[in-house]
């Protein structure tokens, strides 16, 4: 199984960004992640 280039505590530091009030399309640009990955990451870390 291919390994993520992020680690989940990044993970959810990215989504903690989103939270504060960060735009989805402005927070994957700036991570470098596509919109796909971002959802994906939302439904599996979403409630830590």
């Amino acid at each position: 199984m291919k390994r993520s280039h992020f680690s989940e505590e990044q993970i959810i530091g990215i989504l903690k960004e989103h939270q504060a009030g960060l735009g989805t399309k402005e927070l994957c640009r700036k991570q470098g992640v596509s919109d796909a990955t971002f959802h994906k990451w939302r439904c599996k870390y979403g409630g830590m």
